[in-house]
């Protein structure tokens, strides 16, 4: 059966009216046009919907059924094209985001108000989970993209966006000896005990493999999954936490002292994180392009080049 949404138009028009030259008007089809489209309607149905008399026109039981059946798909319809338009103008929409829990504390809220003052038919849901969640989440579906750390090429189907560099820190607690220091090297620091990620992190990934570079090996008192763990423990004083650059608004809350560590001097890479095999909606595109754009403004107010 092959009914055209032209001949539903034709037809509800006209049980409106009850006349072909009125529905004609109304739809800017003239008379004989409006005649065919009814006429191959009720040919494809094998019903008649009219009774046709000299000067009435008037529906027939079956056109009676039919016409609410008819007037509710042409709404679901318009609903349905009202819908996409709104989602392309960016009238209304759904972002969902995994990130890490730093990357969700102290950059995402930031640029979440920014969107939402330019874009407010548009819900930003954000997952703050572990840096390994990131990377499963974007995987499966469950979120349109994520922000995490840079990783290797053993992850099918996800491909990375660079946004911005972090360096590596060492986190002291108040008095520490250390904290006279202007920096440290990490050398000097594997002597301490050490408050760090879990193996297999992306983080640790990334600390691993430079140290390995050097012929260090990075030895952990403490392995913990949250950025937060780790300020917290060296705040009861259980140790030296290695921490990114981006946790220094946290650090300074629990009065920590910061330390840049040299030799090696190691970066992590802050990516988004996009599946290959799908593409963005329109609003999960805009806010990804705020979320880019943010991080280049950032990068030149701290005088660091622009990631591409």
């Amino acid at each position: 059966m092959n009914i055209s949404l032209r001949q539903l138009r034709v037809f509800v028009a006209v049980a409106e009216v009850l006349s072909f030259t009125r529905a004609g008007e109304a739809l800017g089809l003239p008379q004989s046009s409006v005649s065919t489209q009814l006429r191959e309607l009720e040919e494809v149905l094998g019903l008649r919907l009219f009774d046709r008399h000299t000067r009435m026109l008037r529906l027939t039981e079956a056109g009676a059924e039919i016409l609410p059946l008819a007037r509710k798909t042409l709404a679901d319809l318009d609903a349905v094209v009202g819908s996409s338009a709104e989602l392309k103008t960016l009238g209304r929409g759904r972002v969902s985001i995994a990130a890490s829990s730093v990357q969700a504390a102290l950059v995402l809220p930031r640029v979440m108000r920014d969107f939402a003052q330019r874009h407010p038919g548009i819900r930003v849901e954000l997952f703050d989970v572990s840096q390994d969640e990131v990377l499963s989440m974007v995987h499966s579906g469950a979120v349109d993209f994520g922000l995490g750390t840079a990783f290797g090429s053993g992850h099918q189907e996800l491909g990375m966006r660079p946004l911005w560099h972090e360096s590596f820190f060492a986190v002291l607690p108040e008095g520490h000896p250390l904290g006279a220091r202007r920096d440290v090297t990490w050398r000097e620091l594997l002597g301490e005990p050490l408050i760090g990620p879990r193996q297999g992190n992306p983080v640790r990934n990334v600390l691993d493999f430079a140290l390995a570079a050097e012929g260090l090996v990075l030895n952990l008192r403490h392995e913990v999954s949250l950025p937060l763990t780790i300020a917290g423990m060296v705040e009861g004083g259980l140790g030296i936490g290695i921490l990114t650059s981006s946790m220094r608004q946290l650090a300074h809350a629990f009065q920590l002292k910061l330390l840049p560590i040299h030799r090696p001097s190691i970066q992590r890479e802050v990516v988004l994180v996009l599946h290959t095999g799908r593409s963005l909606s329109p609003a999960a595109k805009q806010f990804s392009d705020a979320l880019i754009a943010s991080a280049r403004t950032e990068a030149k107010a701290n005088g660091r080049p622009a990631r591409r």
